[in-house]
């Protein structure tokens, strides 16, 4: 939406700038007909500690928000500071649908089934309760039914300025 009197901002230039914002690093999974789907995200965030929801944000012509439609139960696994490797994998365009964890360790939620990372800094098992329209991406609010901690010592993974890079 443009504000009568002003120019609209230029998409590069939101870009650009949206990008200096740090953004934790994580990976959202579903499982549909026996089939995992993943994809990286920056845009997790607690939304409420009673009752305990997350939220995270994924663009509407995304695979994964197709599957959103027929599966309720969805992984977050937040990625720790050496998985870039696995970051950028589940974000390049043009990866398979089918086996695209292959090469990625992972097991099984406790309750959704959906693949949890192996070795990230903390895991979070979800059901989806509300899904709201906004702009190109869809918000995806979910209760969180379960919660685990990876390494005491894990680090986390930043998005900043078009790159992942490790923090501890």
């Amino acid at each position: 939406m443009t504000v009568p009197g002003t120019a609209p901002v230029d998409e590069d230039a939101f870009r650009a700038a949206v990008g200096r914002l740090p953004a934790g690093v994580a990976v959202v999974t579903v499982v549909r007909r026996g089939v995992a789907h993943a994809t990286t995200v920056n845009s997790v965030a607690s939304v409420s500690l009673d009752p305990p929801l997350l939220l995270f944000s994924v663009h509407t012509d995304s695979r994964l928000r197709d599957v959103l439609d027929e599966v309720d139960g969805w992984a977050v696994s937040v990625l720790a500071d050496d998985q870039a490797d696995v970051a950028d994998w589940l974000a390049s365009p043009g990866r398979p649908a089918v086996g695209q964890l292959d090469r990625v360790p992972h097991t099984a939620a406790p309750l959704s089934g959906a693949p949890w990372v192996a070795g990230a800094a903390a895991w979070f098992d979800c059901r989806t309760t509300a899904v709201h329209p906004a702009g190109d991406h869809d918000v995806v609010v979910g209760s969180v039914l379960a919660v685990a901690q990876g390494a005491a010592a894990a680090g986390g993974l930043v998005h900043l300025r078009g790159r992942v890079r490790g923090v501890r």
